[in-house]
């Protein structure tokens, strides 16, 4: 029932005669509703109601995200819900009633909300009278110490609210999922076999310190080749055969269903539970509720599964951690990584952060003693990783082939060579045809003379602005004066369609945004892709081509070189070795720090160099940093009063630059029509937790006065900072 004056009417109840009128049937109704000896539903206020006799006071988590209301609340509890209303489980209660509304003992008023109970109490702090429990949504404890201690965790690091973190934490409620019983646990495995793990130094080391108990901290650079699942499975199974759990974080479903395929290979059925969006929720919530009840004890699944209540944590793993995807896109913006670390040190368990490269956050946790390396000696690399080969720009002037049809010579010869013996994998930084124009002569972008947007030739022909619509029937360099324009960047369906006539007998296959393919066979083809949608290709690619290297390094961002590795050697990864004769040519000067490491195929030193000028630079992961932005007016008011430690530096005030058309906007955006500023501000090592302390006072402040409509947005660690 809804509200006190609810009333409940006999099942059953008879129908009026046919052809009477509606006032008889409504007087009917209510006739056979008053004389009903049914109980009426008992008011949400329980005005009046005996309380529970041990334990009286539930304290209760309400879901207002708002930083000032990030406390718990104590409620009543009425004897009929005594039984259920135990912590962890789901509650709704009235909150915003005022202090003085009080009838038959009890307080009331206000609007329902949702809430967890976090614990029984005998008395309460709160002098004045409580308000009791609305109700009990569901017995199912879903909250549990260690999950809410976690919780609790992550939003003081990110200077966010504990009913936000929750959010992201505990999936939505599926009564018909929920009322299913879970599968009995299953006895432990027996521990696997190193296989392929023998390819690494200590990698048998690193299973057995699993199987036996241990937690083991590594950060793991992975063979190129079709293994990692394999090898994360084998890990899984090590931690499994110990009696503990394991939880495995990947960036996509494709990801994930590999892992998934490979945790059955070596577990069998049964075993572990597959957490990503794609099960839908009623399938995911009965798969998180068998992990809840300890049926399940492996979990595998995208960004939401990092909170997922594994029982005996042993090992948590995360893979690729530099993918954008491991980034929550929801306050407070926890990162996986970030999340998983903190479940090591909380519940003294393992920890793999694998992938086949190395972010910079990566190496500081080698550099820093908190993880160990976990790495393959030369000889093992050379033959799992294929040849590299570049063409730079003075091979580009050179080439005659290259400037009339964009791929170089040696390209065009790699594709017939490979084609020979398997598919071809043609990555493209971006999808659609030719988007963006730049002068031949100095790459200088051309731009509009009215807005300064981007030219664009969406029918190859005229020229017209992306921003403003306008065309452009004279334009010239500003820089070096040629009339002479090329593409900038060609994206995916373009190179598609000159391939297509260059190999008029191979099939052309495209994956991008729109349709992603998971896998292709070992038959010869050509599959042109963008970063991060290559399928993966059956005995793997006879080789690769990684175009327009130069548009993804030349991105205005802190980490633009980190990020182009980070997608050359996933692509790299899928080609067959040097002994196979797999090659990869890369278009993008052969001197630049990232395209030499893709050669020496070495991310980890590349990132041990970017950690060493972040260092000299003071930015992250070196020092903690935040990201405040907001309109000019309200920025300028927040840092006056932010009260931040007095050894924290401010950069900027600067302009936060409108979101490029057809772009998602990010959390960092303003919104449509507005105008914003963000300032950086930085702190030295170890005082993190005091920078985040202070922006989440200083915004509870801002919130409680009432300023919702000026408010500014805080990200601590930033993955983008420009």
């Amino acid at each position: 029932m809804s509200s006190e004056n609810e009333q409940s009417a006999e099942p059953g109840a008879g129908a009026p005669e046919p052809g009477a009128g509606a006032p008889e049937q409504l007087a009917l109704i209510r006739e056979t509703v008053r004389r009903a000896k049914v109980p009426r539903a008992k008011p949400r206020t329980w005005r009046g109601a005996p309380l529970a006799k041990e334990l009286p006071v539930a304290r209760v988590l309400v879901n207002k995200g708002v930083l000032h209301l990030d406390q718990y609340f104590d409620y009543a509890v009425p004897e009929e819900l005594d039984a259920d209303a135990q912590p962890g489980v789901r509650v709704r209660v009235r909150f915003g009633a005022g202090r003085h509304n009080v009838q038959g003992g009890r307080r009331e008023g206000g609007g329902l909300i949702d809430g967890f109970i976090v614990g029984r109490r005998a008395e309460s702090d709160y002098e004045g009278t409580l308000a009791a429990l609305a109700y009990v949504v569901s017995p199912e404890p879903v909250l549990g110490p260690e999950l809410l201690a976690l919780s609790r965790a992550v939003a003081d690091r990110y200077a966010g609210s504990l009913a936000d973190v929750l959010q992201l934490a505990v999936p939505p409620r599926n009564g018909r999922a929920e009322s299913r019983p879970s599968p009995e646990p299953l006895p432990p495995p027996p521990p696997p076999e190193p296989g392929t793990w023998e390819r690494y130094g200590q990698g048998p080391a690193f299973l057995r310190a699993l199987a036996e108990g241990g937690a083991p901290r590594a950060v793991w650079t992975a063979l190129p080749g079709p293994h990692w699942p394999a090898e994360i499975a084998r890990a899984v199974a090590a931690t499994l055969s110990s009696g503990r759990g394991a939880l495995v974080v990947v960036p996509d479903g494709r990801a994930a269903g590999r892992v998934d395929a490979a945790l059955t290979e070596v577990l069998g059925t049964g075993r572990h539970a597959l957490l990503t969006a794609e099960s839908g929720p009623e399938k995911r919530y009965r798969q998180w509720l068998a992990v809840r009840r300890g049926s399940v004890r492996a979990v595998v699944g995208t960004r939401a599964a990092m909170f997922a209540p594994v029982r005996d944590l042993g090992l948590v793993a995360v893979w690729d951690d530099g993918d954008s995807s491991h980034s929550d896109t929801n306050a407070p913006f926890p990162h996986v990584r970030e999340v998983l670390e903190l479940r090591a040190a909380q519940g003294r368990c393992a920890f793999l952060l694998g992938s086949t490269s190395c972010t910079v956050e990566a190496a500081q946790l080698v550099e820093s003693g908190w993880a160990l390396p976990l790495l393959a000696d030369r000889e093992q690399l050379r033959r799992a990783a294929p040849l590299i080969r570049t063409v730079g720009d003075g091979e580009l002037a050179r080439d005659g082939a290259a400037r009339s049809a964009r791929l170089p010579s040696l390209a065009w010869q790699t594709v017939r060579d490979g084609l020979r013996s398997g598919p071809v994998l043609v990555q493209v930084p971006r999808r659609g045809y030719a988007p963006r124009l730049a002068c031949e002569r100095c790459r200088t972008p051309a731009r509009c003379r009215h807005c300064a947007g981007p030219l664009e030739a969406p029918d190859q022909q005229d020229l017209n602005c992306a921003w403003c619509g306008q065309a452009e029937r004279a334009w010239h360099c500003a820089e070096c004066g040629s009339h002479r324009l090329r593409a900038q960047i060609v994206g995916a369906r373009r190179t598609a369609e000159e391939l297509g006539r260059a190999f008029p007998a191979v099939p052309v296959r495209t994956s991008g945004r729109d349709h992603i393919l998971d896998a292709v066979p070992a038959a010869p083809a050509l599959v042109v892709s963008t970063p991060g949608a290559e399928p993966v290709a059956e005995g793997g690619y006879a080789a690769a081509l990684l175009l327009d290297g130069w548009a993804m390094l030349g991105r205005p961002d802190l980490r633009a070189g980190e990020e182009a590795l980070r997608r050359w050697t996933a692509a790299g990864a899928l080609v067959r070795g040097q002994e196979e004769g797999g090659t990869v040519v890369i278009v993008a000067e052969p001197t630049l720090r990232p395209v030499q490491a893709l050669v020496r195929w070495d991310p980890a030193g590349f990132a041990r160099r970017e950690l060493a000028d972040r260092a000299e630079l003071r930015f992250p992961p070196v020092s903690r940093m935040a990201s405040v932005t907001g309109p000019a007016e309200a920025l300028a008011s927040f840092l006056a009063t932010a009260g931040l430690p007095p050894e924290a530096e401010i950069l900027g005030p600067v302009p936060v630059p409108p979101p490029a058309p057809g772009r998602p906007r990010r959390p960092s955006d303003a919104p449509p029509g507005e105008s914003w500023e963000r300032a950086l501000i930085r702190v030295v090592p170890g005082r993190g937790a005091a920078l985040a302390g202070a922006l989440k006072k200083a915004q509870a402040a801002r919130t409680a006065k009432g300023g919702g409509e000026q408010q500014v947005r805080i990200r601590i660690d930033p993955p983008d900072i420009g």
